[in-house]
């Protein structure tokens, strides 16, 4: 089945140029130019990927992708104005799962869209049910969702496979470096912030106080491990 891909910027000939390429890849592309519009095409449609530009009319890409990140955790890769860290850093922080600088090489830009699909696509069940829990805390590796106190919680896409891991071996210490490698890839091209941004975006939703953990815990000097 074709990859669909929704890609959201306001300048149309960067539009046409991105479908144009990834409908030669046999993608199914739909576009949009103004926050709204991706919304409603977001919202009313199943995509593998979302190609968010930062600076849109009505909505900004940040509020976009905040407003997906409500009820999806559909993959979005961002794109940024060369040099802008703080965009980089608040397109993480809003949900983000990449980013993508401009100007930009197409070939880069498909890349990144296929190592992405190939990582959410390789997600997959092994067994009809598969639940881990500790105390209030329990996640559904099938159908991927997290729950605290029976509440559930929004989990991103990273955040999940974060805290998968993390669960998956108990006290286990990871450097950052082994996170961004085993849970963003070899091939992503951030640096070791991007584990920092999702751990304390991750705390802030399972940790009654996330300045002092109960679930994931910081190994100073070292990196982060789940605690049981």
């Amino acid at each position: 089945m074709a990859k669909k891909v929704l890609v959201v910027d306001d300048e149309k000939l960067i539009v046409k140029g991105i479908r144009f390429s990834l409908e030669q890849d046999g993608m199914e592309v739909d576009c949009a130019y103004d926050g709204e519009e991706a919304l409603s095409l977001a919202s009313s449609n199943q995509y593998d990927v979302i190609l968010l530009d930062v600076m849109l009319p009505k909505l900004t890409g940040f509020e976009v992708c905040q407003q997906i990140r409500e009820s999806s955790d559909v993959p979005i890769i961002m794109l940024t104005a060369k040099g802008e860290d703080m965009d980089k850093i608040l397109g993480l922080e809003y949900g983000a799962d990449d980013y993508i600088t401009k100007p930009f090489n197409i070939l880069e830009v498909k890349a990144r869209i296929r190592a992405i699909i190939r990582r959410s696509s390789s997600k997959i069940a092994k067994e009809p049910e598969k639940v881990l829990s500790f105390e209030s805390l329990r996640i559904d590796l099938d159908s991927r969702r997290g729950y605290i106190d029976d509440k559930e919680v929004n989990l991103t896409a990273k955040e999940f496979d974060l805290l998968e891991l993390l669960m998956l071996h108990p006290n286990k210490v990871y450097s950052r470096e082994e996170l961004l490698n085993t849970v963003w890839g070899y091939d992503y091209p951030g640096d070791v912030r991007t584990v920092d941004v999702h751990i304390r975006r991750l705390r802030e939703k399972i940790e009654t106080t996330p300045s002092a953990p109960k679930y994931i815990h910081t190994k100073w000097g070292v990196g982060y491990y789940f605690q049981r």
